[in-house]
């Protein structure tokens, strides 16, 4: 690790998917330490996205229209005011991607060729690079960082601690294979991406397991919305880890969902294929406990243009020994994307004064219950500048002991093999007050061991505890034991002392910090 003296003082961005790395190009030209545990750009969800980005750019589109359908997706629990912002920024995120070098697809007259996914009421999702949205966007975003010299890269470096005194933001514990150290800082930006890795089947890399939610619990920020994890319905069903993602947008260019005796089970539900993704994720949930196995077929729609259409996919299938062209393409649902996460205002501020949030890793109240497919690009890129532009009005305060940059004592190495089958077997797609329960009972004591378990036990202590207090199924939280809507929308906010307190024992939960009723 070079010489943190030097860095002193900078702004910290954590992590290289495209909510970091457009918030330290923002930031341009002041200096930025940009803190990524992988390659540039090459451990994130954002790297794998097919989907694309979601803008109401089309002339039958508008960002009412889009809002309309954000709200009906997220189950009554979106923040109107802050979709609606972040709706209306579309079009300059777009520009702006393009700005950084973001080819986004086109059509032969020059406008942009705009792809329908599930819950959308229009064609609105751009793609750069068919469905390899998600590695183009990343990949020129990276390449724009390396370009500017006001970014400096630690690559190799894990955060591990966000550091405070008397409420506010003092440094980052960074280490790596060998060393530990502290880097004085009074700004950080948290943009670790999702939880995914913390279940058995997932569409993100398994190395994600909430890092940030759990520095931003450790340090004293409130959290929301924990337990409102989406799942994906269509990972490829191979053994694969993590599975590989189906686009949903091969179920808007009109292929179907079938079980193993060939009946179409989603075609009397409203919307059928295009449901909202909880309730496709359900539906074949259902199927398959029922002992069927689960296609997509686009033989149908698609056929021979399928590879054309949807290389990557194609790729994937084929070496699954899979002509998605003429068969049937297994699918199951698996952990896709975390609604909740670090609680922030419309700019990315944290409760922790010094601490911000953007991405995945952050609850912004845009996504509510239930994300509306591909508004999660959109909401990294829009909420990047904001911080940015936020932070760049927000002067650094002078840092007590700036010079506290000296070699630290390195934290265990994180073991998530110990909390990964409490989370698959009792947080995951259905969910029931027993299985609730004894994860608590299992995770709160790893938690508290503070042994190589407790980071990502944390993380899962904290989707327990918000799924026990949540009494009903609404959105990515469904529980067998209360199957329908509570009459008046309530998001929780808790901070680790909560959280703590709340799971002490299994009689009633205490009550959150902060209860959010929504009207």
């Amino acid at each position: 690790m070079q010489s943190l003296e030097k860095l002193a003082g900078q702004v910290v961005v954590v992590g290289s998917g495209i909510a970091g790395l457009m918030t330290a190009l923002e930031l341009a030209p002041r200096p930025v330490v940009l803190v990524t545990r992988a390659e540039l750009g090459r451990e994130s969800s954002s790297l794998w996205a097919q989907g694309g980005i979601a803008a109401s750019l089309g002339p039958d589109d508008d960002p009412e229209l889009h809002l309309a359908d954000t709200l009906a997706a997220g189950a009554g629990l979106c923040d109107q005011e802050v979709a609606r912002g972040i709706l209306s920024d579309a079009g300059d995120a777009i520009a702006t991607l393009e700005h950084y070098g973001v080819r986004f697809d086109r059509k032969a007259d020059g406008t942009f060729s705009l792809g329908l996914e599930a819950a959308h009421g229009r064609r609105r999702i751009l793609h750069a690079g068919g469905d390899g949205s998600g590695a183009a966007i990343t990949l020129a975003l990276a390449e724009a960082v390396r370009r500017t010299p006001s970014i400096t890269l630690l690559t190799g470096v894990e955060a591990r601690r966000v550091l405070t005194e008397e409420g506010r933001v003092t440094g980052l514990l960074l280490q790596t294979e060998t060393e530990a150290g502290i880097l004085s800082t009074t700004q950080v930006v948290l943009a670790t991406g999702g939880l995914g890795g913390l279940f058995d089947a997932t569409t993100n890399p398994s190395g994600n397991v909430g890092q940030g939610v759990m520095m931003a619990a450790r340090a004293g920020a409130l959290l929301t919305d924990m337990e409102f994890v989406q799942f994906h319905p269509t990972a490829l069903d191979v053994p694969r880890t993590p599975l590989p993602l189906v686009s949903e947008a091969v179920r808007g260019e009109g292929a179907w969902l079938l079980n193993g005796a060939g009946a179409r089970f989603m075609q009397d539900t409203e919307g059928a294929e295009l449901a909202p993704r909880d309730v496709v994720a359900r539906a074949i949930h259902a199927q398959i406990a029922q002992g069927q196995r689960v296609y997509l077929d686009a033989s149908r729609m698609l056929g021979p243009r399928f590879a054309t259409a949807f290389p990557t996919i194609d790729r994937l299938c084929r070496e699954a020994g899979i002509d998605p062209a003429r068969d049937p393409i297994p699918v199951r649902p698996a952990a896709h994307y975390h609604m909740g996460g670090v609680a922030t205002d419309a700019f990315g501020r944290t409760s922790l004064a010094g601490l911000w949030a953007v991405g995945e890793c952050a609850a912004t109240g845009l996504h509510g219950a239930n994300r509306l497919a591909s508004n999660s690009l959109l909401e990294a890129v829009v909420m990047a500048r904001r911080a940015a532009k936020a932070l760049g009005e927000t002067p650094a305060s002078a840092t007590k002991g700036a010079l506290r940059t000296a070699l630290a004592q390195p934290l265990p190495r994180t073991d998530v093999d110990t909390v990964r089958p409490i989370v698959s077997n009792h947080l995951g797609l259905i969910r029931d007050k027993a299985g609730i329960d004894d994860a608590i009972r299992r995770l709160r004591p790893l938690v508290l061991d503070d042994g190589p378990a407790s980071d990502p036990a944390l993380v899962a202590l904290s989707i327990a505890c918000f799924a026990a207090l949540r009494l009903e199924t609404r959105g990515g939280h469904a529980r067998r034991d209360f199957p329908n809507l509570l009459s008046k929308p309530i998001r929780h906010r808790m901070d680790l002392d909560d959280i703590l307190a709340a799971t002490a024992d299994l009689g009633p939960a205490k009550p959150p910090l902060v209860s959010e009723y929504m009207t």
